[in-house]
């Protein structure tokens, strides 16, 4: 059964500031350090994508065991956005954002934590999107169990 209680994941959402612009347009350099805070977080990865964009900038996602870390570069603003979600109590994911700071020789800039929780689904004040038609559960009762997990 269900805990709407229990965390099932920690997100890290960093906005970087100031970092290096040659760095933060390096593909390689981004796909490195993404490897790294991945390590840094205590996660296993499985995988990265990057893709370079013209003139400028980068768009990095590293598939994790535990689920996820992605950078979008702005050189042209020193700035990068940084996702980093992780499942289980031995990853961090601030850790890895802090790796990634480093990294890009950020100045500044700005984290938020978030505790994922999941579905409540015996919440009245949160009403689940079925995943066929987007309408309210409440609208499809029918609906409201395939959203709660048992």
């Amino acid at each position: 059964m269900y805990e709407p209680s229990k965390v099932v994941g920690k997100h890290a959402i960093y906005e970087l500031l100031g970092g290096d612009p040659n760095l933060l347009d390096d593909e390689e350099f981004v796909k490195s350090s993404l490897k790294h805070a991945a390590m840094a977080a205590g996660a296993t990865l499985l995988g990265i994508i990057t893709h370079k964009f013209e003139p400028q900038g980068v768009t990095a996602v590293a598939l994790l065991s535990e689920s996820h870390l992605s950078l979008h570069s702005w050189p042209e603003y020193g700035y990068a956005s940084i996702d980093a979600f992780t499942c289980g109590d031995h990853t961090d994911p601030e850790a890895a954002c802090n790796s990634l700071k480093e990294a890009f020789r950020s100045t500044h800039g700005s984290m938020r934590l978030l505790k994922r929780q999941g579905p409540i689904c015996q919440s009245p004040s949160i009403s689940p999107i079925s995943r066929d038609s987007g309408c309210p559960v409440e609208k499809q009762p029918s609906m409201l169990a395939a959203n709660c997990i048992d």
